[in-house]
């Protein structure tokens, strides 16, 4: 299994932009598709994004298409999530996960990190 840790959260003002990032460690990071998910207290994991093992395919949810950019790195072991104009209801502990495919359901992806918290005041 591959190591996730998300950093780069914290609280922002609706409108503003925000990168979080995941750094990997462990076995070889090209190996693994990539996906972003979000979750807000008492309310299902949420699909954000996701990207191939080359970066050559993304997908994102239909709601989010157009605000937020996936991308990775992996010279640098690393993915990103850019987010802009973000929104009060963009607010989430937001999630890196790492799977054999690019999905969208969190039971396709064996390795997650802690998450990263994203507030957006209004």
């Amino acid at each position: 299994q591959v190591q996730l840790v998300e950093s780069g959260g914290g609280l922002v003002q609706a409108g503003d932009s925000l990168r979080i990032s995941c750094a990997a460690s462990g076995r070889t990071f090209n190996y693994y598709a990539m996906g972003w998910f979000r979750q807000t207290p008492g309310k299902k994991r949420e699909f954000v994004a996701a990207i191939s093992r080359s970066g050559g395919n993304t997908y994102y949810a239909d709601s989010l298409k157009g605000r937020f950019t996936i991308s990775r790195d992996n010279a640098k072991n690393t993915v990103h999530l850019q987010m802009n104009t973000l929104k009060p209801e963009d607010t989430a502990v937001y999630y890196c996960a790492a799977g054999a495919y690019m999905g969208r359901r969190d039971d396709e992806y064996d390795s997650w990190g802690q998450g990263t918290q994203v507030t957006v005041s209004s």
